[in-house]
């Protein structure tokens, strides 16, 4: 047993007894660069998990043009908690951890100048202040650099958390002058 390990169940023993390490899923996009998955696998380790299976799509990416891992491993409750933090602070970006976090999906478009105005700093500022994650994205932009595109941007978000998505995604075009056409029905083009 590491020394993680050993004083997570010494903490709860100290609160009336052992947690019992259950299966846990966190799904996470990775950037595609040598050490990422390594990377993403350590604050697992550290924290006191233990890997049961890892699933690394290559092959595939998500809308923000990353790859798409999954990763299964065992854990108590109270390091599954750190697992997800240390991810976090280690700067992995988390789609799903568990069953927690989102429960709702919204629609929106963009209009504007999307590429010109760097639209991978505004899919990743509305995914960071929003607590949501995009989980489709399709854009049009035929002339190039300089003209006007629009994308449609699907994000899914917690429970209740659809009004605050909404006004990041407000916050995050007026900042680029960018329109915002929202919410399309059901989270449906």
């Amino acid at each position: 047993m590491s020394e993680t390990e050993t004083d997570a169940a010494e903490a709860a023993a100290a609160d009336g007894g052992e947690e019992r390490r259950q299966a846990h899923t966190v799904r996470l996009e990775l950037v595609d660069e040598p050490g990422e998955l390594l990377n993403a696998l350590r604050p697992i380790a550290d924290n006191g998990g233990n890997l049961l299976s890892v699933f690394h799509e290559r092959g595939s990416l998500t809308p923000r043009g990353h790859i798409p891992v999954e990763v299964d491993f065992e854990s108590t409750p109270r390091q599954f908690e750190g697992i997800v933090d240390a991810l976090r602070d280690a700067g992995v970006n988390i789609t799903q951890a568990g069953t927690e976090r989102y429960g709702e999906e919204v629609s929106v478009l963009l209009v504007g100048h999307l590429v010109e105005t760097d639209l991978s700093d505004t899919l990743s500022r509305i995914e960071a202040c929003a607590s949501a994650s995009v989980v489709d994205f399709s854009l049009t932009d035929e002339e190039g650099i300089d003209t006007v595109s629009s994308a449609r941007m699907r994000l899914a978000t917690s429970e209740g958390s659809v009004d605050d998505t909404l006004a990041c995604v407000r916050d995050v075009a007026a900042d680029k002058q960018l329109q915002v056409v929202e919410p399309l029905a059901g989270g449906e083009a």
